[in-house]
């Protein structure tokens, strides 16, 4: 019988068939070669193919120039995180605590195990644009009580961390999040982060443009393409859409602020956003102004070729210079957005600085209290939470009063606070007892609005001091003998990596250990005041923590 041949490709089906199995392949091929810088690169091994191309890639040519990976390289070489879930559900089996390399690659699911400190994990969670449903609120609350310690953080990228979770609770509770919607895949290690965006997007009377839409774009275009998790360090991206709170945009790795263009000067005028790249909270810099200008609609492609440029230039054998901040350090501004544009396949636009528009000014104290939204007869309330803290009673409350008085979202901000949105008129009295009612409250004093806290010792093997306590202390103590009329922001950071993102307080405590003879230690703080500019200062207008602070003070920590 004669075989004939066929022309056809491959179906669609073959293809990611053959993708998936060469991938495995590689896998196994660079996990036996990870030991060590001393393992050489085959030349005749094959190309890598597959999603964790670019990744394995760049591990190579610092392999091949005779560098050593970082450990967390290592790790993902060995086995990417997001194939070994199976042994993540056999160590929940017998509640057992991961290795140090599980404990990292569980971070890729948002789960960190947090000893010393707590012998438990704490989860994150992805909500784009920080807005989700009151039911999904709620819902979180269940899970928290369920398989956490109760309680959850609000945190200043306007996200949600639960905590005190038993390793054996550790693949409910991610299931669990699934369930109601929401996800944490992606939200910790060598990851794009969660997505922020302005809080009030689609309700502000002041804003230029809704950010939600092209946060969400982003959120799925990273949850969908595994080509993106393979990043040499964390990764913050987020969205402004000059509304009246601010999103502390320029201390993102990719800052978009709305701005508006100006006819007459080459470009559509119109809203466009603009590029701010390399900013770092901890590492005494901001994101840099381009002088770039994107369409809305072309963000997420911007942003990923940004990404990918990251992915082949950024450290992987030192963690901490494998930021953005430090590849344009090294290669320069304009040499890495040339490295964007050939990723990209085109020339990005870029517009003088006399095309932009002012943009309009933020108003520090709109995430507190009752606010008009820019529908007739409709308000949203910011609610001050006790440095980020909610019971899961709380948090249920808060959502049925979404629900019954509101438009049903909950809407986090970056100030470790959230909304509630389109409270009716006749109904903001009726909401605000509610929340009173709750044991939390509407109004706060210059001093309590802009208070800030990381998770302190009490969660975090980092911190020096029990940041959260030392903060509602600080407030309580205050309040009552100082009277301040100006906006304040107070800012407590346990340590170098800034959580609290202090390069953007008025006044930061920032503990640090010391020791003191017969080989003991304790805390001091030092309280200094950078002189942070605004957050509506144009990026280029903004200073480095490094050159404008303005009066450092050391004390031993012993409460306030």
């Amino acid at each position: 019988m004669k075989l004939e041949t066929t022309t056809a490709d491959f179906s669609d089906e073959q293809k990611r068939y053959l993708e998936g199995f060469m991938s495995g392949l590689q896998v196994g091929r660079v996990g036996r070669l990870a030991g060590s810088a001393a393992a050489p690169v085959g030349k005749g091994d094959p190309e890598p193919i597959g999603p964790d191309a670019a990744g394995f890639k760049a591990q190579d040519r610092i392999i091949a120039s005779g560098k050593k990976l970082a450990d967390q390289e290592k790790f993902k070489r060995e086995e990417h995180p997001f194939d070994a879930y199976s042994r993540l559900k056999e160590q929940a089996l017998t509640n057992a605590p991961p290795t140090p390399a599980d404990n990292f690659r569980w971070r890729y699911y948002g789960l960190f195990y947090v000893a010393p400190n707590q012998t438990s994990y704490m989860c994150r969670l992805r909500i784009p644009n920080g807005i989700l449903k009151h039911w999904q609120f709620a819902g979180v609350a269940d899970l928290a009580e369920r398989f956490g310690g109760g309680y959850s953080h609000i945190t200043t990228r306007a996200n949600i961390q639960i905590r005190e979770i038993p390793p054996k609770h550790s693949v409910g509770l991610l299931e669990g999040i699934q369930d109601i919607g929401l996800c944490s895949r992606g939200s910790g290690a060598d990851n794009i982060r969660n997505v922020t965006g302005t809080p009030t997007a689609g309700i502000d009377p002041q804003e230029l443009i809704d950010t939600r839409e092209y946060a969400r774009e982003w959120h799925y275009h990273i949850l969908n393409d595994r080509s993106l998790t393979g990043l040499p360090r964390k990764f913050n991206v987020a969205f402004d859409g000059a509304g009246k709170i601010a999103v502390l945009e320029d201390t993102n790795d990719i800052a978009f602020a709305a701005v508006e263009v100006k006819d007459g000067f080459g470009v559509d005028a119109g809203v466009w956003f603009r590029l701010g790249i390399g900013g770092i909270t901890g590492h005494r810099d901001f994101a840099k102004d381009t002088g770039i200008i994107v369409k809305p609609e072309d963000a997420t492609k911007v942003a990923d070729a940004i990404v990918r440029v990251f992915v082949d230039t950024g450290d992987r054998t030192n963690r901490l210079k494998a930021r953005l901040k430090y590849v344009l350090d090294s290669m320069g501004v304009e040499k890495f957005l040339i490295a964007v544009e050939d990723k990209l396949g085109r020339k990005l636009v870029r517009a003088p600085a006399g095309a932009i528009a002012v943009r309009p000014k933020f108003d520090r104290m709109a995430h507190i209290g009752i606010h008009a939204q820019k529908q007739p007869e409709l308000n949203w309330i910011g609610v001050v939470l006790p440095v980020g803290k909610l019971t899961c009673d709380q948090m249920r409350g808060l959502a049925k009063i979404a629900q019954d008085l509101g438009d049903g979202d909950i809407r986090l901000t970056v100030w470790q606070n959230l909304l509630i949105s389109g409270v009716r008129n006749e109904n903001v009295a009726l909401a605000t007892a509610a929340i009173e009612k709750l044991g939390l409250a509407v109004q706060a004093s210059q001093i309590r609005a802009g208070l800030i806290a990381c998770t302190g010792n009490a969660g975090c093997k980092f911190a020096a001091s029990d940041t959260k306590r030392h903060a509602a202390e600080i407030g309580d103590w205050c309040e009552t003998r100082v009277a301040v009329e100006t906006p304040l922001n107070i800012h407590l950071t346990g340590c170098h990596h800034s959580c609290a993102q202090h390069t953007s307080a008025t006044l930061v405590c920032s503990p640090q250990r010391c020791r003191r003879e017969a080989m003991t230690t304790r805390s001091r703080v030092i309280t200094f005041m950078p002189g942070a500019a605004s957050a509506r200062t144009p990026i280029s207008g903004r200073k480095s923590i490094a050159t404008s602070r303005q009066r450092t003070r050391q004390r031993p920590w012993s409460g306030c």
